[in-house]
């Protein structure tokens, strides 16, 4: 096969799709450009159908550090696991692919996308939808396109959206919404936005969906030209009869379904279906046992819906548009520094807040230009939540996708960390799930930040919406639990504060989702929104005044650039033993930025000590010295770190000096004034409270040579700080 190339040129941005150069051995093979950002993305459909009750669809995106010119950290140099951004773009690209087979199809499918060229200026997630799309087809894949996604942008200035923003017209975006489907509907959506009015919000998916068309029909000229011969793969068809036959149990299903309690309607129905499966012979479960199992299930599904459409009344008695009960505690644990308990129906999450210094913010070694991020949240959802065993260990797909939701949720509200230099991790525990508990780790971490004294600027929430449609009826859920969520049309997750959306994802099953139903679910969502903040402002109305006395006190000061190595010393000496003896954690950046953190006083000595050490002395200024030299001439008084001056014999004492030790020792402390400091800094002192001479040191014919303590370089001393008629000067330690 020659080598086929589309390129295109799309709001201002060049795109290309090219196959027929490289791995050939796959089923469908496109490498995807933007700008010189350029990733391939290879389709492969196994040819034996498996007997599985799902479809096999595995999609993996692989971040190649040549992409950028780096190696990788860590002591193997080479990529291992996904970072959260491969994951999430993998598990982005997978939903609105999985949508577009037919059902029944069981053949393994595996699309791999490998970043060969990441040019930091262009995106390299958004275009391999399109890519992965583009290989299935011209491999000649059943499958309903082409797709494409798009990365929707708003500049903040101008308020104009941007398609496929790059990295810095993204910075200064308040809109980051991604969207994922056909010419004619919308499949997937994530979103994240700074307090974006629902109006916007829809405004953008409007706009988002024609682009999306745009790049089908560049996708679709693309295919043309490579002319794909469909291939036909088996899919499970129902069997002869049997419909019919499972039909006849509609309405025991439909009263086995109608109990709020989730485990003991989950019993009910699995009862219900082992009494189905009973009247069929040995035989027939032995030949139809998988079909009969989907057959039971699309039971489940009719009478879900259509007590739904039908009725207005959900399996758990609600209506359309009821919450269920809500409870919260704020400040749920001891001694954490700040905790929320959100329990909304059967569904529980307990998040827990914990702040530390900004140099425990997280490093990421990705492809992507950030290099780290100070607000960390993580989502764990263990088996024991939904009342089933399993094992624990690393998180999954879901449970990152999840977390980055309600991480994005949080982060518009977050202060800046300059008022507020902490890095923040919340861990929502999910300890029950029945649906949404990703939405309520957004809520729970609300609650703990507020708990925590995070003064963040407005509470958040955040409510799952359903739909339900057969035809012409359509019925949107609020609040919706996990069968809703599993039998419906739609999961429609909306988070974000009173004033607007801060974060959205949504996965649709319905092709005709047009843009009124949308309209509609944002505006149900909103009321449900604004009905959770009340219920969480009556459990905390606003962030802790103070911190939690066991979360660390940071202190932020700045110094002048060139102090900086007098605070961090000869390899580190001073910093070291400024927290040593302090007991605080000090970090300087480059700009002079001092960040002290502590869980006591030691704190604000270390701060002390820090401005005594880059301070610059004055005239007139006063300090309570101690003595660190003596010589025949005056001693040498330390007056700040570091820092000291000459106190002149003459100047120590009323009356006649004879000797330097008559009056002081070293270690002594001494209250002293400055004088004078000359043009190379040398500083001259007074004593202030001067006791009277001693009369046994005033002699006429003592000796002021040097004496002990001044060691045997007293005379080069007396040369180097010689003055006029006498007096000398100090020197600058």
């Amino acid at each position: 096969m020659t080598k086929i190339t589309e390129s295109f040129e799309l709001y201002g941005k060049q795109y290309s799709l090219s196959t027929g150069e490289l791995a050939k051995q796959a089923t469908g093979a496109v490498m995807v450009t933007q700008g010189d950002t350029t990733v391939l993305v290879t389709a492969v459909i196994s040819d034996e159908r498996k007997d599985y009750d799902f479809f096999p669809l595995t999609v993996d995106f692989v971040e190649r550090m040549y992409s950028v010119g780096r190696i990788p950290g860590g002591y193997l140099k080479r990529e291992s696991r996904p970072s959260d951004k491969g994951t999430l773009t993998a598990r982005m690209t997978d939903r609105p692919i999985r949508t577009g087979f037919p059902d029944g199809f069981r053949n393994e499918v595996h699309v791999v996308a490998t970043t060969l060229v990441s040019d930091q200026i262009n995106q390299p997630d958004i275009i391999t939808i399109m890519a992965a799309s583009a290989a299935l087809l011209a491999g000649g894949a059943p499958f309903a396109g082409p797709a494409a996604g798009v990365r929707i942008g708003r500049d903040k200035a101008t308020g104009e959206f941007i398609v496929n923003p790059t990295f810095e017209e993204e910075a200064e975006s308040d809109l980051e919404l991604v969207m994922a489907g056909t010419a004619d509907y919308i499949s997937m959506v994530e979103a994240g936005a700074n307090e974006l009015p629902e109006a916007d919000m829809l405004a953008a998916m409007e706009f988002g969906q024609q682009v999306i068309g745009e790049f089908c029909a560049a996708q679709q000229r693309f295919l043309d030209a490579v002319g794909p011969e469909p291939q036909e793969y088996p899919v499970d068809e129902p069997v002869d009869g049997l419909p019919e036959r499972i039909a006849v149990h509609y309405d025991a299903m439909s009263a086995a379904l109608k109990d709020a309690d989730k485990l003991s309607r989950v019993q009910k129905v699995a009862d219900l279906k082992e009494e189905v499966k009973a009247s069929f012979s040995g035989e027939e479960l032995e030949l139809w046992g998988k079909e009969i199992a989907a057959e039971l299930k699309q039971l489940e599904k009719k009478a879900m819906r259509s007590m739904v459409l039908d009725s207005g009344e959900r399996v758990d008695g609600r209506a359309v548009d009821e919450i269920r009960p809500i409870s919260i505690t704020a400040g749920y644990l001891p001694r954490v520094h700040g905790s929320g308990l959100f329990t909304r129906g059967q569904t529980q999450v307990l998040s827990v807040a914990t702040l530390g210094m900004l140099n425990e913010w997280q490093r990421l070694d990705t492809i992507d230009p950030a290099p780290g991020k100070r607000y960390i949240h993580h989502y764990n959802f263990p088996p024991y939540s939904t009342g089933e065993t399993g094992r624990l260990g690393a998180p999954k797909r879901r449970e990152i996708g999840h977390g980055r939701l309600a991480e994005r949720a949080i982060e518009p509200v977050l202060p800046n960390e300059q008022d507020f230099p902490y890095t923040i991790r919340v861990v929502s525990e999910v300890l029950e799930s029945n649906g949404s508990s990703s939405m309520a780790s957004a809520c729970g971490s609300s609650l703990a930040l507020m708990d925590a004294g995070v003064p963040i600027t407005r509470p958040v929430s955040g409510i799952a919406m359903g739909l339900i449609k057969e035809g012409d009826q359509v019925a949107i859920l609020s609040d919706i639990q996990g069968l809703e969520d599993f039998l419906g049309d739609m999961d429609f997750k909306v988070c974000g504060t009173e004033q607007g959306i801060t974060s959205m994802q949504m996965d649709n099953k319905a092709k005709g989702l047009s843009v009124d139903i949308l309209a509609a679910a944002l505006a149900q969502a909103r009321e449900g929104r604004l009905f959770i903040l009340e219920k969480m402002h009556e459990a905390i109305a606003a962030p802790r005044a103070e911190l939690s006395e066991f979360a660390p006190r940071i202190i932020s000061i700045q110094i002048p650039v060139d102090k900086i190595r007098d605070v961090i010393g000869s390899g580190g000496k001073v910093i070291r033993g400024l927290q040593e003896e302090t007991g605080a954690t000090i970090e300087v950046t480059e700009d002079g930025t001092v960040y002290i953190a502590s869980k006591d006083l030691g704190g604000e000595e270390a701060r002390r000590r820090i401005e005594m050490i880059v301070k610059v002395p004055e005239m007139g200024e006063e300090y309570e010295g101690r003595v660190v030299n003596i010589q025949s001439f005056g001693a040498f008084i330390e007056i700040l770190p570091g820092k000291d001056g000459l106190l002149h014999i003459s100047r120590m004492a009323n009356g006649r000096v004879g000797r330097v030790e008559d009056v002081l020792q070293i270690g002594d402390g001494v209250q002293v004034k400055i004088i004078d400091i000359d043009d190379n800094e040398k500083i001259s002192l007074d004593r202030l409270n001067k006791p009277d001479a001693p009369k046994s040191s005033g002699s006429e014919d003592s000796p002021r040579g040097p004496r002990s303590g001044g060691g045997g370089g007293g005379g080069d001393r007396d040369r180097r700080h010689g003055g006029q008629d006498g007096e000398r000067r100090p020197r600058r330690r």
